[in-house]
């Protein structure tokens, strides 16, 4: 059936939780089921192999083989004392795989360092200079990892409770893989409940992160910025009535294919914001059920998901719903890199 283009959990109509490859189309490549529910995923830069990653706090992780029917080839469990926070992502050269994790009776971030040439054995971990990482990727052209250090700090004994609402300190973080801080990012103080979750990267090393507000509904802080490191942070948002819609909750984030767009999504807003990249204006916004995930296209495209089984395309022309399936597709779509060998 030929690679994916792209990688999304979804839960079946039966209830089971699944992992897809699908096509530029969208058409399913593959099918793959989960042992819980699912979140994202990381993509080998070389082999036609994928991480999939169970929700915060879930302990496991499927390395799948995504050829043919996806079958799984490892399987990653979270040492004692951790819990993974559903993203990871590989070195440039493909032979470990860092994910984001938390040491939760100590609050603390970390990032745990797996060899992909060893059947993916745990060899150590970093810290990640925060509380609750959420996403990590790598800056294109190099090992430096970046951290979406969301603030919020979890256990498994609570599940999803948020347990430090009121001493919340989110970051960006800059890490390199022998765990020296590169560069560290914050917000505003009066935005400490502002937890920095989501991340893009673009093929010069601009970074975009969406944010999730924990504070009141009143209070509207920018829900998407950009970064490079060791320069200053970009805001952007939206005309009033659009940005508060949003219900202060950006789902995901991807620049277009061509880099020009920056889109993040709401599904508790039931919408899709889309940013001039260079300018940081507010170009348009589609109104979508329940989308959240998004990821780069070819062009100036971006490939978006909705939980009502939506897939399309949306781009400078408009969207494109060019597959409705029955499934309620997750949080995520992961782009898989087309030049692997």
């Amino acid at each position: 059936m030929g690679q994916p283009h792209y990688l999304a959990a979804a839960r079946a109509t039966d209830g089971r939780y699944m992992l897809h490859g699908l096509d530029a189309a969208g058409a399913i490549t593959f099918s793959q089921a989960l042992p819980g529910r699912g979140h994202a995923a990381a993509a080998h830069p070389r082999l036609p192999q994928a991480v999939a990653f169970a929700r915060r706090p879930g302990t496991f992780a499927l390395v799948m083989d995504c050829r043919g029917s996806g079958q799984v080839v490892a399987t990653l469990a979270a040492p004692p004392g951790r819990h993974f926070y559903g993203h990871g992502a590989f070195s440039r050269d493909g032979t470990l795989l860092f994910t984001s994790e938390s040491d939760y009776e100590a609050a603390e971030g970390r990032i745990g360092i797996w060899d992909a040439t060893e059947a993916y054995r745990r060899i150590g971990e970093i810290p990640t200079y925060g509380t609750g990482p959420h996403e990590l990727l790598r800056l294109p052209g190099s090992d430096t990892l970046v951290v979406a250090n969301g603030g919020i700090e979890t256990h498994p004994e609570t599940g999803r409770l948020k347990l430090n609402l009121g001493s919340m300190a989110p970051s960006l973080a800059y890490v390199s893989p022998q765990g020296a801080l590169l560069d560290h990012v914050t917000l505003d103080p009066a935005w400490h409940k502002q937890s920095i979750r989501h991340l893009a990267a673009r093929q010069d090393g601009l970074i975009a992160a969406a944010c999730q507000w924990q504070g009141e509904i009143h209070e509207t802080p920018p829900l998407l910025l950009t970064h490079r490191q060791g320069g200053p942070v970009t805001l952007m948002q939206a005309t009033t009535e659009d940005h508060e819609a949003m219900n202060g909750y950006a789902g995901s984030v991807a620049f277009s294919g061509d880099g020009s767009r920056v889109a993040i999504t709401s599904p508790r807003g039931g919408r899709v914001q889309v940013f001039d990249a260079a300018r940081g204006a507010h170009l348009h916004t589609l109104l979508q059920d329940d989308a959240c995930g998004v990821a780069t296209a070819e062009g100036n495209g971006l490939y978006l998901s909705s939980g009502t089984g939506v897939l399309g395309r949306l781009d400078a022309s408009g969207f494109d719903a060019h597959a409705q399936l029955p499934v309620h597709w997750d949080n995520h779509l992961v782009a898989l890199p087309r030049d692997r060998s």
